[in-house]
């Protein structure tokens, strides 16, 4: 597929190709975005971080805010709901050398939705669009983007009005991930949304939803005319997709999928990194864990191998289990497209009480940031 692509650009900030990797709790830390940067340039942002546990000092926080020696643009999504502690944080982190800002606005979990945050922040478009306002004052020069879902369900869509006021206020770009957050990661992404949010705000558009495999990138921005694609699970125990996208962008042809050999050892590579970053190797092999599955979906890989990897406790042990892998074995046929990652839903939204009754209160639920301070 032909298509001419032009950098994406984020206030000073020029992107090429136009790829971002979305934020993943548990997953985008430095050392995966280490990992998947090694494979083609892109925007790679952290995990999502609490505004209010930042500015409180929260230890587990403290240690999300870490960027590679090696990261030159360094890339920070925030998560709050009272405009307060969200321009208190990135002032914070502004002194601390950060480059790009994502706000995160999208995010479908009950802890943060019954607080009204994440994907329910939008549907309260007053105190949204000041969240919005004061974050890029607080930020000076420093781009803010905004994340999204389409709506709370089918029946409360909020992304138009929700993107409008986020770029009235001074948003560099919007990122929609084209489902609602009734859906969480059900279903099929409705990426005519994209399209529509493209036509409806001035500043660059990002789509997300369903990019397994490089063409579906090429797909999505030929389709809605977007600026730019965010990746998520699509990466997950696939890293080499960023090559793939580079490729693919470049008109360049698009590598085979990669044997067990390769993957194995893509897999070592990366549990090392980790150790690196978490500086304890029980610790971060034990995080590694959830990773295994996704590295080896589509692979002719026993049932007894995935457990046994999935219950793995030091590099030495990983060693020896991939060194048992038929290292020529390749990927299934039709397997490019097996998701990865969360596959829940759809399950009713958790609100807070009379949270779509009072949509122009501009006031912060009670005590809804001080939640994330543990």
């Amino acid at each position: 597929m032909a298509l001419t692509l032009a950098p994406l650009t984020i206030g000073p900030i020029t992107v090429t190709p136009p790829v971002v990797l979305a934020p993943m709790a548990g997953v985008t830390n430095a050392a995966f975005r280490r990992l998947c940067r090694a494979y083609g340039a892109g925007l790679y942002v952290s995990e999502m971080v609490s505004a209010r546990a930042l500015c409180e000092g929260n230890e587990r926080t403290s240690t999300m805010v870490s960027f590679a020696p090696d990261e030159e643009l360094r890339s920070l999504q925030l998560y709050g709901v009272d405009p307060h502690w969200v321009s208190e944080a990135i002032r914070r982190v502004v002194d601390l050398g950060v480059d790009h800002i994502d706000l995160n606005a999208g995010c479908p979990s009950p802890k943060v939705t019954r607080r009204g945050g994440g994907g329910a922040l939008p549907a309260h478009y007053v105190l949204f669009g000041e969240i919005v306002a004061a974050a890029v004052k607080a930020a000076g020069d420093v781009p803010v983007t905004v994340k999204m879902r389409t709506g709370i369900d089918a029946d409360n869509l909020t992304f138009v009005e929700a993107a409008r006021a986020a770029a009235s206020a001074g948003a560099a770009a919007v990122a929609l991930h084209a489902r609602t957050v009734e859906q969480l990661y059900s279903g099929r992404a409705d990426w005519s949304a994209i399209a529509r949010l493209k036509e409806s705000v001035d500043v660059p558009v990002l789509g997300n939803g369903d990019i397994w495999a490089a063409p579906d990138a090429l797909r999505m921005m030929a389709e809605t005319g977007c600026d730019g694609v965010v990746v998520g699970r699509g990466c997950l125990g696939k890293p080499w997709l960023f090559r793939d996208l580079a490729d693919a962008f470049a008109g360049r042809p698009v590598q085979g999928p990669p044997t067990v050999g390769e993957v194995a050892a893509v897999m070592a590579q990366h549990a090392r990194l980790l150790v690196e970053h978490k500086g304890d190797e029980g610790f971060a092999v034990r995080d590694f864990r959830k990773h295994t599955g996704w590295y080896l979906t589509g692979y002719p890989v026993g049932g007894a191998m995935r457990r046994s990897l999935a219950m793995v406790g030091s590099l030495a042990e990983l060693d020896e289990l991939l060194g048992q892998l038929d290292p020529s074995a390749a990927l299934a046929p039709g397997a490019e497209h097996l998701p990865r990652g969360h596959l829940q839903g759809p399950r009713p939204v958790s609100l807070p009480e009379g949270w779509m009754q009072t949509r122009d209160d501009p006031r912060p639920p009670t005590g809804a940031d001080r939640a994330f301070c543990g």
